[in-house]
């Protein structure tokens, strides 16, 4: 059950980025369990597919995700005939599977050499039976990266929505973070972009950043605002351990929640709804109609070294690292793993009905579709507030209201998710959390 924790929600907004529920870092190896038998009683017919590029260019000073940027050409070819080998032995295991969306994520898969990002896009269609000019097809690139003849590429296979990371337009701000682009570089990328026809456009921004302003903050905003992108992100910073930042011995100062309000205010005045915490889309796209990038749904089937793969009651991956060198060692296995090891599963998190529910409560009332009483009754057989009552303590907070079976945050507790999201952890899954070792 839920306790009440108050200071959790009196304290700083920013406790922890919740994109998933529960995080990787409480995942523990578990017995062998064939994909078959993991996916036997599931319902496939619109499956979540997911490929993991774990390359970058540069390694951002914020950046914890599972990427390297030490491979040369030989490595990233072993590593794509690894993902072609993974890809056939999980779709023999799926059997009859049909797949409703597909992202290509990671890193950064335009890094890949152009004739490997294609092999990623046929392994997706040939291999794994994904119908790509038929399904929306999510893909991220970089500036330095989104060359027009890659961007022709993925339009030509069916890409509707390019994601980039721009972080800021402000030079400075972006070179604090240990990160080399300009934005004369992201501009040209952005028109590029536009000119080949993608209908979705979602930039990334960061504030936060050392040396940002309210003002600065504004200015990459409105700077964005020119390329009229159907989709922005706002991502407050956040100082991880074993990142180029988290390793620093710099003072943060925290504007974080004055930069939110004012871009907030900003992008409601422009015709932005306000999806969630982050993100933001524009009233009038025509695309306004199409689902909302969701990577963490149930039903999601994850190809690559640092993909997740989700079924209602299994969440399943490989080992997770921050550190260069750990991360080297795990894709190197992954690259020289027999194919017996990939139609397999051995390490993950276990949901039981508890942490189901948990989940449901968490993914629902963090985006603007909140908590639908009548949704999770059909799901569990019983009512959110009996099963965790201390939510009545998010109305009580002002950070929630609720119509009818409705619950949905205000916009307070929109602004307070990352402190909502851990608040809704189960104490397992935190002492999991907090008994990990990063590495």
């Amino acid at each position: 059950m839920l306790t009440t924790q108050l200071p959790l929600l009196t304290q700083s907004p920013y406790q922890a980025y919740v994109y998933s529920y529960p995080h990787k870092t409480a995942y523990r190896p578990f017995p062998d369990r064939s994909l078959n038998e993991i996916w036997s009683a599931e319902k496939r017919d619109a499956l979540f597919l997911y490929i993991h590029i774990p390359f970058c260019e540069m390694r951002c000073g914020f950046c914890n995700l599972f990427t390297t940027v030490n491979h040369s050409d030989e490595f990233v070819n072993r590593y794509v005939t690894a993902v072609q080998r993974q890809a056939k032995c999980v779709k023999a295991a799926l059997g009859d599977a049909q797949f409703a969306r597909f992202a290509l994520g990671g890193g950064t898969p335009t890094q890949l050499p152009i004739a490997a990002l294609e092999t990623i896009l046929n392994v997706a269609e040939d291999e794994m039976g994904a119908s790509l000019k038929e399904i929306p097809v999510s893909v991220e690139v970089s500036p330095e990266t989104a060359t027009t003849e890659k961007l022709q590429l993925l339009r030509d296979r069916g890409a509707d929505r390019i994601s980039i990371g721009v972080q800021s337009f402000i030079d400075s701000e972006v070179l604090a973070t240990q990160r080399r682009q300009t934005s004369a570089q992201v501009q040209a990328a952005l028109t590029r972009i536009r000119e080949t026809g993608f209908p979705t456009l979602n930039l990334d921004l960061i504030y936060g950043l050392p040396g940002q302003t309210v003002d600065t903050w504004l200015h990459s905003i409105r700077t964005a605002l020119q390329f009229h992108p159907e989709e922005i992100y706002f991502y407050p910073l956040y100082v991880r351990p074993l990142t180029g930042l988290g390793l620093s011995d710099r003072q943060w100062d925290d504007i974080r929640l004055a930069c939110y309000r004012a871009g907030r205010d900003l992008l409601r005045s422009e015709g932005y709804t306000q999806v969630s915490m982050r993100m933001f889309r524009r009233h009038q796209s025509p695309h306004s109609s199409s689902p909302v990038y969701c990577c963490q749904a149930d039903g999601m089937i994850g190809l690559g070294c640092g993909a997740r793969s989700y079924t209602r009651s299994l969440h399943y991956s490989n080992d997770y690292a921050v550190n260069a060198k750990e991360i080297r060692s795990i894709i190197e296995q992954y690259i020289t793993s027999d194919d017996t090891v990939f139609d397999r599963a051995n390490y993950g998190f276990d949901l039981n009905r508890e942490e189901q529910q948990r989940r449901f409560i968490l993914l629902s009332l963090l985006s603007e579709e909140g908590l639908d009483g009548l949704a999770y009754r059909d799901r569990f057989s019983s009512h959110p507030f009996t099963d965790f009552p201390a939510l009545q303590e998010l109305i009580d907070w002002n950070l929630a209201h609720q119509e009818a079976d409705l619950l949905a945050l205000t916009d307070l507790g929109v602004e307070r998710s990352d402190a909502i999201g851990p608040w809704l952890f189960s104490e397992d899954v935190r002492r999991s959390m907090q008994a990990y070792e990063l590495k």
